[in-house]
């Protein structure tokens, strides 16, 4: 089913489009091969709902319909649809007071993060949420290393800005390394990221009393 972006543009999913290649079977992933990483996640912020722990959702795709085929009387198909709107992060919700705003991507690369995996709404959203004091990152996956990291907005978002001027169109996995929080695959959940926004939030914590004690 062809969905459209608002300007009328084809929308493509290189992810889907490209075949998966088969990698072996980390004993780190425990019983949740096959998953996708939105699988992943979705799982991991059930665990959390379930406990209190956080509330966090998957944000719904703004679609408007256009054309819906009616095979049998008791079923419909839809067969052409656009985005409403660009769409922003794929998750967000409230830990702990925060407000949390984030979005999931990986790679195959093994060296560096992309950023042709990002586009302009997202980014410009992100920047509002930080404006707002929201704790906003990316949860990113290097598939080939089977690695996880949260890498916040921030430093994200001058890597973006720098690409204007000349630099990088990828971040170092080095530079994640270090700016990042990585996610170590568990049981239950899946991807207990909230360990890393822990982190991140007294990372944020530290920055703000460094700030006011200048």
């Amino acid at each position: 089913m062809p969905f459209h972006y608002p300007n009328g543009n084809l929308y493509h999913n290189d992810a889907k489009a490209q075949p998966k290649k088969q990698m072996p079977r980390s004993r780190t992933r425990f019983d949740n091969r096959g998953m996708s990483l939105e699988e992943e996640i979705n799982e991991s912020n059930q665990f959390y709902r379930a406990r209190d722990l956080a509330v966090v959702y998957k944000k719904p795709i703004p679609l408007q319909i256009v054309k819906v085929d009616y095979p049998k009387r008791s079923a419909a198909v839809i067969k052409e649809a656009y985005f409403r709107q660009p769409s922003t992060t794929d998750y967000n919700g409230v830990y702990r007071g925060y407000y949390l705003d984030f979005e999931a991507k990986e790679t195959k690369n093994i060296a560096s993060f992309p950023l042709k995996n990002f586009h302009d709404h997202q980014i410009e959203h992100m920047r509002r949420c930080l404006r707002q004091a929201g704790i906003c990152f990316v949860i990113m996956r290097f598939v080939s290393l089977d690695r996880l990291f949260i890498y916040p907005a921030s430093p994200l978002i001058v890597y973006w800005d720098q690409q204007a001027s000349g630099g990088r169109k990828s971040i170092p996995l080095s530079q994640i390394e270090t700016g990042g929080f990585e996610v170590h695959y568990a049981l239950k959940p899946r991807i207990p990221y909230l360990g890393a926004v822990d982190q991140l939030i007294a990372s944020l914590t530290i920055q703000k009393g460094d700030h006011h004690g200048q």
